[in-house]
């Protein structure tokens, strides 16, 4: 979008008569450039509310919706809807106050963040920046390979069930993951030379219909289990202890709270999505925190019926997958749509997270090489009479490089998930709560001790205790992993 009306400024500007007098064209020109270009010299953002927050709950609704029957069954009845609760409260009320951060100074005209790093910068500086940078592009890159592996499962699922439909229940019908990867990682090359965020726009708000069609055919299946099973499984505290041992049922409890809180990361690239909004009025932040709040709504709607759903009917038993539970069969063919919108949504949401590592490395090789042809010169590529491609040879290498390793260290670690879930665990502390409310701390001068702070800061210390313990989870959910590993090997 952002493309488009860079060039139709451009021609506009270019064709000014000559016959007009230099007082009207200057005129003419400053009007131009300032419905072509926002305050800061780059072309005009268009972003809106619902592109935000689909750009959102692109980010948040990943294929972790289906493991959360599995998580409510380790917590049970009480414990995992009031936990899933509490993390969307926390994950709203952080939001709101990072929202305020895009900005420096005032509220309107203040000088703008483009990054979550820099806004961490412009409020506290120092090594906190290094620090806040390098937790959230290892959760960046450890969520690109979480996605590869989580799109060839379901390929591989679409893969056998259609198997099981032909050739009946006793064939085995093994499949290897490698090759489905490989076909990720290469939808993926050619969609990464998209070069900005705001240019994805649609690619997310495909990747969330998407989200919503397999989280509602899981939502479905589970009402239809529970009237087969003619009334709700499960219990007021999750599985029991004999099912499994005293040492299991904590670290599947802990590991269940990794689960819930990476499911509603979404703050480390909150700055990145504020940042495609169209300039006021009204405020960046005014549009970022209503889309904030339709999202996190919405999605907090879609948690509790699938993971409730899923664990009135499966109990004690769901499995991680809500899908699997349901077998290969019944009906195969609904299945199969479901597993192949997951699969869209993954290659829309692998884009939403990677862009703003994509934009932070390209941006640090122009300032530490700005002479330099190879990362600088762009190449105007004609897709139709009226638009046009700007490519990048840097972009090319660069990003298709960063997706090729993904693809490999998918293939050589096909438990990452896991680690993954241990990087959502130890990010979601720092990232979502313990910067924004740092900078909401700096920028409302909140004086120290005072009541405010004190609400903050204990605000800030529970979620770190549930980060450390959900992290330990997911530790142990790793080690459990190793004792199976056998590398490149990832048939089912």
């Amino acid at each position: 979008m952002g493309e488009n009306g860079g060039a139709n400024c451009y021609q506009q500007l270019a064709f000014t008569p000559a016959s007009v007098s230099v007082e009207v064209s200057h005129a003419h020109k400053l009007q131009e450039a300032f419905e072509c270009y926002d305050d800061d010299g780059r072309a005009k953002r268009t972003g809106t509310l619902w592109t935000a927050s689909a750009h959102i709950v692109t980010a948040v609704i990943g294929s972790g919706v289906l493991s959360l029957a599995w998580a409510i069954a380790q917590l049970g009845w009480v414990a995992g809807p009031v936990v899933m609760l509490l993390f969307s409260f926390v994950t709203h009320y952080t939001s709101t106050l990072l929202a305020d951060c895009y900005r420096s100074g005032d509220p309107i005209a203040g000088k703008r963040n483009y990054s979550y790093t820099d806004a961490v910068h412009a409020y506290l500086g120092g090594l906190k920046v290094k620090l806040c940078g390098f937790i959230q592009y290892a959760n960046l890159f450890g969520v690109a390979i979480g996605y590869t592996i989580a799109s060839s499962i379901s390929m591989m699922a679409i893969k056998r069930s259609n198997c099981f439909h032909e050739r009946g229940h006793e064939n085995p019908c093994h499949a290897s993951s490698n090759p489905y990867m490989i076909m990720f990682g290469i939808a993926e090359i050619f969609l990464s030379q998209i070069p900005d965020f705001d240019q994805i726009w649609w690619l997310s708000i495909v990747a969330a219909v998407m989200s919503f069609t397999y989280s509602s055919i899981g939502l479905a299946l589970g009402i239809v289990q529970v009237i087969a099973n003619k009334g709700f499984k499960g219990s007021l505290t999750g599985i029991s202890i004999g099912a499994v041992s005293p040492t299991q049922k904590i670290w599947r409890s802990l590991q269940a709270l990794g689960d819930i809180a990476f499911a509603y990361s979404f703050s480390l690239i909150l700055i990145e999505i504020q940042d495609t909004i169209k300039a006021p009025p009204p405020s960046e932040a005014k549009v970022m925190k209503k889309a904030s709040v339709v999202s996190i709504a919405v999605t907090t709607f879609f948690y509790m019926l699938c993971g409730c759903m899923g664990y009135a009917a499966f109990g004690d038993g769901a499995p991680g997958n809500l899908l699997t539970g349901f077998g290969f069969y019944n009906p195969y063919w609904l299945l199969d749509i479901a597993n192949a919108a997951i699969v869209v949504h993954l290659v829309g949401a692998y884009q939403v997270f990677c862009q703003p590592l994509f934009a932070f490395v390209e941006k640090w090789a122009v300032r530490t090489w700005p002479d330099s042809t190879f990362i600088t010169k762009e190449v105007a590529v004609p897709l139709t009479p009226t638009k046009r491609f700007r490519l990048s040879l840097f972009r090319l290498v660069w990003r298709s490089t960063f997706v090729v390793l993904t693809t490999v260290i998918s293939m050589l670690l096909p438990f990452f998930n896991d680690v993954v879930a241990l990087l959502g665990a130890l990010g979601f502390w720092p990232l979502t709560v313990y910067f924004p409310v740092e900078m909401y701390i700096v920028q409302k001068r909140i004086p120290r001790w005072s009541l405010r702070w004190v609400c903050l800061q204990m605000l800030s210390l529970g979620c770190l205790v549930i980060t450390i313990a959900a992290a330990v989870g997911s530790v142990a959910g790793i080690f459990t992993d190793l004792k199976v590993y056998h590398p490149f090997k990832t048939t089912s």
